[in-house]
């Protein structure tokens, strides 16, 4: 077992690898993490520079693949991508789910086959609020696409980010659980988050507080370097921000990992690091 598979079967970091796929996004969230948007800067990670990463992260031991943005599926090249990832390790892609047409889910339909789940973002079970937030006919589309997704034996997980889940209305959570069981997403497959008060969400006015001691350590790559946490690449006035960064480089991807668990064995004694951030 290598130093770092033991520091994972340990705990000190987390087990899946993360990739920043792109910035740019169909959508403008209103507490976006990394302000994306259909015009920001791409930052593109490139899918070759995925695929040699996740190769190394598995000979190191890490057991899965987190795969995020900006929109992943606004790369023509993520079903593949995702499929080749889904051969290797459990991966997990994050998507908001609007751009699932009938070529899209064709080309997505192999990742049924695999240990794949799209987490998809739906946060009210009432289209206006949701679409407050996220932006114009989102709720349709993400209840039109999920069934046929799960139509089609596909993964699907649901991420609801609420700006604070302990005032959440339980009446209105139990209308939004309603809503994703009649969608075939069962309750262990729904995961609440608060907003974190990083990116657009700044400016908004938005969310709790998150540094190395509330953030899960799991290595985070990007065009940019490694990061902390896939919370942690974000981005505030178009500038990224560098207090969550590990390492600038991310080749080899042994010495961003040993970076990453260097800073988590410096932390202090009996820190909590979970509040509610999956």
């Amino acid at each position: 077992m290598t130093a770092l598979a033991e520091a994972i079967a340990a705990e000190k970091i987390g087990g899946r690898v993360w990739f920043y796929s792109n910035y740019h996004c169909n959508l403008q969230c209103s507490y976006c993490l990394t302000e994306s948007a259909p015009l920001v800067k791409r930052r593109e990670l490139g899918r070759e520079a995925i695929l040699e990463r996740a190769r190394e992260a598995s000979a190191l031991g890490f057991t899965g693949y987190g795969v995020t943005g900006g929109e992943p599926f606004i790369l023509d090249y993520m079903p593949d991508l995702v499929a080749e990832l889904g051969r290797e390790l459990p991966t997990i892609v994050l998507s908001n789910a609007t751009l699932f047409n009938e070529r899209r889910l064709r080309e997505i339909e192999p990742l049924a086959d695999l240990p794949v789940h799209i987490q998809i973002s739906l946060d009210h079970p009432d289209p206006v609020e949701n679409d407050e937030m996220r932006g114009p006919e989102n709720f349709r589309k993400v209840v039109e696409a999920i069934p046929k997704l799960v139509e089609r034996g596909i993964g699907v997980r649901i991420a609801t980010t609420l700006d604070d889940p302990d005032a959440a209305d339980p009446e209105e959570q139990e209308r939004l659980c309603e809503l994703h069981r009649s969608m075939g997403i069962p309750d262990e497959d729904h995961v609440v988050r608060p907003v974190i008060n990083r990116g657009r969400a700044v400016s908004n006015e938005m969310g709790v507080l998150a540094g190395f001691e509330q953030l899960e350590p799991e290595l985070t790559l990007t065009a940019d370097g490694a990061f902390y946490s896939p919370f942690a690449p974000t981005v505030r006035g178009g500038r990224l921000d560098t207090d969550l960064l590990v390492s600038r480089t991310t080749s080899p991807l042994s010495a961003a990992a040993g970076s990453l668990v260097r800073i988590a064995d410096d932390l202090p004694a009996g820190h909590d690091a979970s509040i509610g951030i999956r």
